[in-house]
């Protein structure tokens, strides 16, 4: 039964299976550094101990070549882990070919098209599978929290008949001779699902943007969090739900990847809730005491001056204008709306806020956004039969783990990124 490299103990009988991601021939001894999933152990081959066959087939090995070991292990204070393995059978399961792609050693660094290009091979990185294992936390943390909390999840369309966000971002395309497109957010789904008394319904799923951005925070794909909950008395019950979430999420991370954020030199920080509250208003004033004008939202600029100005990484811009918010957030009694933002280190991450649940408010907020309640029929008909007050949130993941590693860009977050030069791989 073939062992992990992790589950290796010296004084036994072993088998083991991976990459043979280095390979040191010293004359009369070969040492081969045999990688898997969860680490690496070193076999050894002294000629004069292993039959002369097995000593030439491992002379002639190329790197990367996936193999497999049966022999004995055995403690060597010299190996890297204190563990060796002395082979009886060497296997090669799939030979790599020479030149490789990529050099995965880290001696020589790759420019990040060449890593996405060549994907496979960058994942074989320690340092990049790091954010994908971190990344699983994360997502395991987010479920655990909302689980715990009364949440069911749920899956939405992704090939819609009209968009949650308006048309200017919009993939359409043709389905049976229907004009269609593909899902903006699952805004108008998960909003329905509370006139079904689920109550409390999460999504974790792709979404799409035919924005034109091109920057280090932008995707054409992305993977949304989104929850929606009943029967809250304000928009402030859906940002601390947002809040705890969060905060459990980064410390289930802190508290079981420690390995992976070794490897990446990160040491978390759980957040303290609440976050920080500033209204959209304070914004502009205090970026018009910078010298910033600030109109409509906040652009790169604006968010990394606010930065600087908050005591800590998470804070909620609250209260934007209505009129620049989606038809579906309710409106307060002045020219401002029950809703939010929420930046993470100079990023926003989410947007939610209180719904508008009664249905004649809500086809007025429609038609006053120049938009025809009859592309809605089958959202606005969930609100003519009995619709609690709710809300929720949208958050980008891809965004929170590219903050909360530090990485460059957030397409080193994203296994294989879409925007809009790459559709492959």
């Amino acid at each position: 039964m073939r062992l992990y490299t992790t589950n290796v103990k010296p004084g036994k009988k072993v088998k083991v299976a991976g990459w043979a991601e280095n390979i040191r021939a010293l004359g009369r001894i070969i040492f081969i550094s045999l990688r898997d999933r969860t680490g690496t152990v070193q076999i050894t081959l002294p000629k004069k101990k292993v039959p002369e066959e097995l000593f030439e087939k491992a002379s002639e090995l190329n790197l990367e070549t996936v193999i497999s070991v049966k022999g004995t292990s055995k403690a060597n204070d010299q190996a890297p882990d204190g563990i060796e393995i002395i082979p009886e059978e060497l296997k090669i399961l799939s030979e790599a070919s020479k030149p490789l792609p990529m050099d995965i050693s880290g001696k020589i660094e790759s420019e990040l098209k060449t890593r996405l290009d060549t994907r496979f091979m960058d994942l074989r990185k320690n340092e990049v599978k790091a954010v994908f294992m971190i990344r699983d936390g994360l997502l395991t943390g987010i479920r655990e929290y909302l689980e715990d909390q009364g949440f069911i999840e749920t899956h939405t369309p992704k090939i819609v008949s009209t968009g949650a966000e308006g048309g200017a971002t919009l993939f359409q395309l043709e389905y049976f001779n229907k004009k269609a497109y593909l899902a903006q957010s699952p805004q108008l789904f998960k909003q329905a699902l509370m006139a079904t008394g689920l109550e409390r319904i999460y999504e974790i799923g792709p979404a799409f943007r035919a924005e034109k951005s091109h920057t280090t925070k932008h995707l054409s794909e992305f993977t949304s969090f989104d929850f929606e909950q009943s029967f809250i008395e304000s928009q402030e019950d859906v940002m601390k739900m947002a809040e705890e979430c969060i905060a459990h999420a980064v410390k289930h991370v802190k508290e079981h990847e420690a390995e992976f954020l070794e490897i990446l030199g990160k040491d978390l920080e759980v957040p303290e809730t609440p976050f920080e509250r500033v209204s959209f208003s304070e914004v502009k004033q205090m970026l018009a005491e910078k010298g910033k004008e600030i109109k409509v939202d906040l652009d790169t600029e604006a968010e990394k001056m606010l930065e600087k100005e908050m005591d800590s990484d998470f804070y909620f811009i609250t209260g934007f204008p209505a009129k620049e918010k989606p038809f579906y957030i309710m409106e307060k009694e002045d020219k401002y709306s029950h809703s939010f933002d929420l930046d993470y280190k100079g990023v926003e991450i989410a947007s939610g806020g209180q719904r508008e649940h009664r249905y004649d408010v809500l086809m007025n907020r429609i038609r006053k956004q120049g938009l025809d309640p009859e592309d809605f029929e089958f959202y606005l008909n969930s609100f003519k039969y009995g619709m609690p007050p709710h809300g929720g949130i949208g958050i980008g993941l891809d965004r929170v783990v590219q903050k909360l590693l530090d990485l460059s860009n957030v397409r080193e977050a994203v296994l294989f990124p879409r925007d809009q030069e790459r559709v492959e791989p």
